[in-house]
């Protein structure tokens, strides 16, 4: 892992407009998965497991002076990718500001909307929704 994971939305955005096809973005995507740390073997646990996703994908949060703490793991390098995509959005954010956060323009700069599958595509929103609803539950206990 890099000081710099996860990369900004901004590194993101600027690496996908250099480039050039979808198949790059594709590959950038496997590479960004393999940059994610695995996620503990105590934490890939059914109560973790998102619903909705083709692949399995566990997440898992805590709440750090306020700031929304984000682990993922899927069986999926691609899935793994997504995640990366996710973390760049929601990791080290307040709980409010996640819960705010709109992803759709995002992710629609990036092709991922017109590039991703229908199930990838409901995989990455369940994500998001467990994300928020997380973030929901981070605010109720404080």
């Amino acid at each position: 892992m890099t000081v710099d994971f996860p990369p900004t939305t901004d590194e993101l955005l600027e690496t996908f407009d250099d480039l050039p096809d979808w198949d790059e973005r594709y590959d950038f995507l496997i590479d960004l998965g393999r940059e994610l740390p695995k996620l503990a073997a105590e934490f890939c646990t059914p109560e973790n497991k998102v619903d909705g996703c083709l692949s399995t994908v566990w997440l898992v949060t805590r709440n750090e002076n306020g700031r929304m703490q984000i682990q993922a793991d899927s069986d999926s390098i691609i899935v793994k990718g997504l995640i990366v995509v996710l973390l760049s959005l929601f990791h080290d954010q307040p709980a409010q500001k996640v819960i705010e956060t709109e992803p759709q323009a995002f992710f629609k700069q990036l092709g991922l909307e017109q590039h991703l599958s229908h199930g990838r595509r409901n995989g990455l929103y369940s994500m998001v929704e467990r994300i928020r609803q997380l973030a929901v539950e981070m605010i109720a206990a404080s």
